[in-house]
């Protein structure tokens, strides 16, 4: 081994080279699982490997390949295109007059577009090629419906710190591994945990760490990670996933959740004013009158986050959100205007009646528009008796709730509804 031909990568040198080497996946791989259960039949079918990033998806795929004894052609979606494809029809049609079936592996399969995928599908449905794609976002809003249902697809799992643990000790005592370097305890347990699941990031770390000291200590371990970014693809699932922990932390006035879920966005790099908009959504939905004042110190925490920027706008954000879940909460007007909506959508267009049209000529007064309309503050009895409905028409769109400003709200909407001749409670 000379300086122009360095060793691979620990991560690289240490792929398992059997499926009982593969730690993790034990949903997959245990005993009685899909996975077990197909290589013990011999038969594989094309499949859509999902998961985070370091958890072996590739290693699978080319674990699967060798048991069944296919051959296994490995693309990236992010430098092939269509004409890899028909290299890769072109070889297996070779290889199947020789009796061998061929398996193609794309990794981030979510990067062909389109037309790309399409391109797969007579030859994946006609058994030319056995498909395994890998894929760390979700197949249902990025890969082909057609494809989807021609693979089967198989969520694999982040790794549990003791897994990551233990191919860290492995990565100690294997040839393969880090001959003569030892490592404190503390240093892997600390590694195990800042690895959030991710083997190949867990290595690397511990291949850059062994440089630093020996034995590998948590300073090293602190110094060779670097700062630790919580997972966060900001145009992934993880991202809507956060968005949601954070609305529905929100919604259910838990604080802590709230500025925990916060933290984890605004570390992972988001637009805060994606956020702040959110925010700003969440006063309008899920405050609403409970607490009109919501929205307005939302719409300020937005202001202040264009103004300053990050760092220094976080803070406002952190204020809206802890204001939002301290709130009284009501949901009444959102449902209101769904209601209304649907009422518009769904239903027909309703006439509106003559007293409430506008008259601007002659002709139209003639007609009738605006005849007998009671202007409310010439004649507060009249404009109630009147009809802001056609004859015979209550649609209950809006029902107060007893929270917070929005009590005094069902109050006077009770007694306006009495007012209006229409009678019913507003609900306590």
């Amino acid at each position: 081994m000379t300086l122009f031909d360095p060793p691979a990568p620990l991560a690289e040198r240490l792929r398992p080279r059997t499926v009982a080497e593969v730690v993790g996946q034990t949903h997959l791989l245990g005993p009685g699982r899909p996975l077990t259960r197909v290589l013990q039949s011999g038969r594989l079918g094309s499949l859509i490997l999902w998961g985070p990033p370091g958890v072996g998806k590739t290693t699978l795929a080319r674990l699967l390949a060798g048991e069944v004894g296919a051959h296994f052609i490995p693309l990236s979606a992010v430098t092939a295109g269509v004409k890899d494809v028909r290299e890769a029809v072109t070889e297996a049609e070779r290889l199947r007059g020789r009796g061998q079936k061929t398996i193609l592996f794309l990794d981030e399969i979510h990067r062909f577009n389109k037309a790309q995928q399409d391109a797969l599908l007579p030859h994946v449905e006609s058994g030319l090629l056995t498909l395994i794609g890998a894929t760390t976002e979700n197949p249902s809003f990025e890969v082909n419906p057609a494809l989807r249902s021609r693979a089967r697809t198989l969520v694999l799992e982040a790794l549990t710190p003791a897994e990551v643990r233990g191919l860290l000790e492995r990565a100690l005592t294997d040839p393969r591994g880090l001959s003569g370097v030892t490592a404190e305890p503390e240093a892997l347990d600390l590694l195990a945990r800042l690895a959030e699941g991710d083997a190949r990031r867990a290595l690397s770390t511990l291949e850059v760490a062994s440089t630093l000291s020996n034995p590998v200590t948590p300073d090293a371990i602190t110094e060779a990670f670097g700062r630790h970014l919580p997972q966060m693809d900001k145009n992934g699932e993880d991202f809507y996933n956060l968005i949601s922990a954070l609305h529905k932390s929100v919604r259910g006035s838990h604080v802590d959740g709230a500025l925990y879920w916060l933290a984890r966005m605004v570390e992972g790099g988001a637009d805060p004013l994606y956020v702040a908009r959110r925010v700003v959504r969440m006063a309008a939905e899920d405050i609403g009158l409970a607490d009109p004042q919501a929205l307005r110190l939302c719409i300020a925490a937005r202001d202040t986050v264009e103004f300053l920027g990050s760092p220094e706008g976080d803070l406002a954000l952190a204020q809206a959100v802890v204001y939002l879940a301290l709130a009284p909460k009501s949901n009444s007007v959102y449902v209101a205007w769904k209601n209304a909506l649907n009422a518009v959508r769904e239903g027909e267009s309703l006439p509106i009646p003559l007293h409430l049209r506008n008259a601007p000529t002659a002709l139209m007064r003639q007609q009738g528009y605006g005849k007998g309309y009671a202007y409310y503050f010439d004649d507060p009895e009249g404009s109630f008796r009147q009809d802001y409905l056609p004859d015979g028409v209550q649609l209950g769109l809006y029902a107060p709730t007893g929270e917070g400003w929005e009590a005094r709200v069902a109050d006077r909407w009770r007694k306006l509804r009495d007012a209006h001749g229409e009678g019913e409670a507003a609900p306590d």
